[in-house]
């Protein structure tokens, strides 16, 4: 497998504050890695950092994605690239319908006109995966919607769109048991479709029992202080992060 994603000695900081200490991670493409670790970790500034988030800075290392160093690069160049980064808490945008969101995102990334009649279809079935009703479509984005379905237009966002790697930041976080199955399905099918890569951090172990799991990373104190496959997930959800804060994992 051809490496896509490689991290090397990543360190990240926000205020004057130095956040990530060292990192180094690397995804092959069509890989699933999971992210665990304590509140407070690094996890999702993580993620951030990968997209180019501006409110980081990083102040050592560097990101390399297909081939290419994207450390310096801004976030929109980045998505061109084929990175997707789901929010914890997506915002509201009144005034333009998520259909239309989606559209001018679907041309932005791929640099191609797409006629309305065939992203109408797209957007469709992408819809039809999670259960969505139609009607949202054509809704302001994320305006008025629960958490449940704000989680889901993230999903949908990364149906259409099809990037190389997608990053989950808490994708399940506050959703019920039937939403947790529906977004769960829509990864899978984000998988099945494209073969694109996964980057996902998550408390909640549910979202990954429809996926297969390549290498599991925990992170405490800003560093990954173990690694390991699927079998690590099982340990955490057992004993918890407590022996890997204490610094008697590393």
């Amino acid at each position: 497998m051809s490496e896509l994603l490689k991290i090397t000695g990543l360190c990240v900081g926000a205020e004057d504050k130095e956040i990530l200490h060292g990192v180094d991670l690397g995804i092959n493409a069509g890989e699933t890695h999971v992210i665990m670790g304590p509140n407070g970790a690094g996890k999702s500034t993580l993620g951030s950092a990968v997209m180019g988030s501006p409110e980081y800075t990083v102040t050592g290392g560097s990101i390399v994605f297909d081939g290419a160093d994207i450390t310096g690069e801004t976030p929109d160049k980045r998505a061109r690239r084929g990175i997707f980064l789901s929010f914890q808490n997506p915002v509201e945008i009144p005034g333009i319908t998520l259909s239309s969101f989606l559209r001018s995102a679907y041309e932005q990334v791929t640099g191609e006109r797409i006629k309305l009649f065939a992203f109408k279809k797209m957007l469709s079935e992408a819809m039809e995966v999670l259960n969505m009703d139609p009607a949202y479509a054509d809704r302001g984005l994320n305006v008025g919607f629960s958490g449940g379905e704000k989680k889901k237009a993230e999903i949908l966002q990364l149906l259409v769109l099809r990037p190389k790697l997608a990053i989950l930041d808490e994708t399940d976080s506050g959703l019920d048991v039937d939403a947790v199955k529906t977004v769960s399905a829509g990864i899978k099918a984000y998988k099945e479709q494209t073969g694109g890569s996964l980057l996902i951090i998550t408390h909640n172990t549910k979202i990954l029992e429809a996926l297969t799991v390549d290498r599991t990373h925990i992170i405490a104190d800003g560093r990954i202080v173990a690694e390991g496959g699927p079998e690590l997930i099982d340990e955490v959800t057992s004993g918890g992060f407590d022996k890997y804060v204490s610094g008697s994992a590393l």
